[in-house]
């Protein structure tokens, strides 16, 4: 037990996967702030050095040798004296011809590596694979770092009670958890409860660091905490941004206590809007992107994409295209215009007219005899698609596909069309929260917001009745049930697997309930090839859910029986 006050320094830091030159850097300059602050230890999220999921990556051995360089430059900066260093990076090791990789937390002071402890439970299940890389680590016990002994469990190693168990067991002081958790709505009272329930059962504090930043389809939204070992928050970071958060740990009559800052986490609405504009910011600037181009309708779905990316990028790196057909109403014309206005973007427009007319000609022997339908409704949208790649690969900027999630689940987006891009940042949002966003964005400006605060997306964009328009007085509804309904059937088949008949009893009619599955089922061949966009639910379509594209199961099949 110690004898005199540590600072503990939670980095809650944005790793770049891969750049792990620049993760170095990124957390040498954290250390520097917290050594300026007093600070005695730096603890850094899971899997920091390298970024996560790494994936693959780890059987590269040229990747795994940068780690490893990475972790040497580390341990010397130590010898300075100043913050022990305490990091998340993949560990290789090889014994004969037997390769294990695991995930795990070195701890550097005194310019020596003084211990490592590997993650021992490793998730397989939703977003998480990684017991197709990892070898699971052995019962760990505490390391003794500046007079402290703490236990370093690795994320999913405080979901259970074992793995803390045996570090209280073991003589642990306290626990850090070193966290790569990403965000999704439902999260944050997950990981409380899941922390406070490890504290009341070891009666040790605990510090939970969780890593920021966008990673594909990941959001990491941060969030780190402190608990005492009473279960109390002793201190909490922001959401979504960059923090360096010293806590004090004191020695009370034989007992450890915690106190620091406390900002409180966003929550609901700006908690989605906030993941949206991270993951859209990362994407882009991750990947090395100028800047964005998107299709701007004059529709609801359009607006937000327009919106978030402004906001994350600011107004200058976005470019807004207007390709309006016969069927564009001048109201859409007029509040696209509108809109791109109160952000201050660039806005083209680009007609598609003179396309359709030589579509048609150049299909008339195609399409001799037949009825017009879905097949030129499509072009049209192809059409705008492939003016935006044009203006893409002329010019850097990425394609923004503006689906939203209820497109999606029902297939009501252009394969090759509007759903082509590099990014679709409402893919994982649904229509209803799509106009809840945008009215929460009108009343709210979001914390690093590069956009104007006030009445941003015009009310009209949000009032009018959501249509295609790829056809005369088109409306969603002519085809769809509402969307209040739709959401909730879709969001039952996908996020909770509800079959037909569960749904059916949750008082949804049967036959919108039987052609929300249906069209669920025919879409999946167009979600296996749609652009990457940022998880905001519990169950995304991507890497949370894996279907076949061919398969002979039918859920109608099955249903009322």
């Amino acid at each position: 037990m110690i004898d005199k006050p540590i600072s503990i320094a939670l980095a809650q830091l944005n790793s770049h996967l891969g750049n792990i030159a620049a993760n170095v850097e990124c957390l040498i300059d954290a250390r520097e702030k917290a050594n300026a602050g007093g600070a005695d230890i730096i603890v850094t999220p899971e899997m920091f050095l390298s970024g996560y999921p790494c994936d693959d990556l780890v059987l590269r051995s040229d990747f795994m040798h940068e780690v490893a360089a990475g972790i040497a430059r580390l341990t010397q900066v130590t010898a300075d004296g100043g913050a022990a260093i305490i990091v998340g990076a993949p560990y290789r090791e090889q014994d004969g011809d037997v390769v294990r990789i695991y995930n795990s937390v070195f701890v550097l002071d005194d310019g020596k590596i003084i211990g490592r402890r590997d993650k021992v439970n490793l998730p397989n299940y939703g977003v998480f694979d990684d017991k197709r890389n990892f070898t699971a680590g052995a019962m760990p016990g505490p390391v003794l770092v500046r007079g402290l002994k703490l236990g370093l469990p690795v994320c999913e190693d405080i979901w259970t009670p074992d793995v803390v168990e045996c570090l209280q067991e073991s003589g642990a002081d306290m626990i850090v958890s070193l966290n790569a958790s990403p965000f999704d709505s439902r999260k944050n009272d997950q990981r409380m409860a899941h922390a406070v329930s490890r504290t009341i059962e070891s009666s040790l504090p605990l510090l939970y660091v969780n890593l920021i930043g966008g990673q594909d389809e990941l959001v990491f939204d941060g969030g780190s905490f402190a608990l005492n070992a009473d279960g109390n928050l002793a201190t909490h970071l922001p959401s979504f941004s960059q923090a360096v958060v010293q806590v004090q740990v004191k020695s009370d009559f034989g007992a450890l206590s915690l106190t620091g800052q406390i900002t409180p986490p966003d929550e609901d609405l700006a908690a989605i809007y906030r993941g949206l504009m991270l993951g859209v910011r990362d994407y882009v600037q991750k990947n090395g992107f100028p800047g964005v181009v998107l299709g701007l309708s004059g529709g609801i779905d359009s607006a937000l994409v327009a919106a978030i990316a402004a906001d994350a990028l600011g107004a200058d790196a976005v470019h807004a295209v207007m390709m309006p057909s016969p069927y564009t109403s001048d109201e859409s014309l007029e509040d696209a215009a509108d809109l791109a206005s109160r952000f201050g973007m660039r806005l083209d427009t680009i007609s598609i007219g003179p396309a359709m007319a030589a579509m048609d000609e150049m299909l008339a022997d195609q399409f001799a005899g037949k009825d017009p339908d879905i097949a030129e409704e499509n072009i049209q949208s192809r059409l705008r698609g492939t003016i935006l790649m044009g203006i893409s690969n002329k010019n850097g900027a990425m394609v923004m596909a503006t689906g939203n999630k209820s497109e999606y689940a029902a297939g009501y987006s252009t394969l090759y069309g509007d759903m082509c891009g590099g990014f679709a940042p409402i893919k994982d949002v649904w229509k209803v929260q799509v106009f809840d966003l945008c009215h929460w964005r009108n009343a709210n400006l979001p914390r690093g917001a590069a956009g104007p605060e006030g009445e941003v997306i015009p009310k009209r964009i949000i009032d009018k009745p959501p249509s295609a328009e790829l056809r005369p007085d088109q409306k969603d509804t002519d085809s769809l049930p509402p969307y209040e309904r739709l959401d909730a059937i879709m969001q039952a088949l996908t996020e909770d697997a509800a079959d037909i008949d569960a749904i059916v009893a949750q008082g949804y009619d049967i036959k919108e309930v039987a052609q929300a599955s249906q069209l669920l089922f025919r879409a999946e061949f167009k979600r296996f090839q749609a652009a990457p966009g940022p998880k905001m639910t519990s169950i995304a379509f991507g890497r949370d859910r894996r279907l076949p594209l061919t398969s002979g199961f039918s859920p109608l099949k099955t249903s009322m029986k």
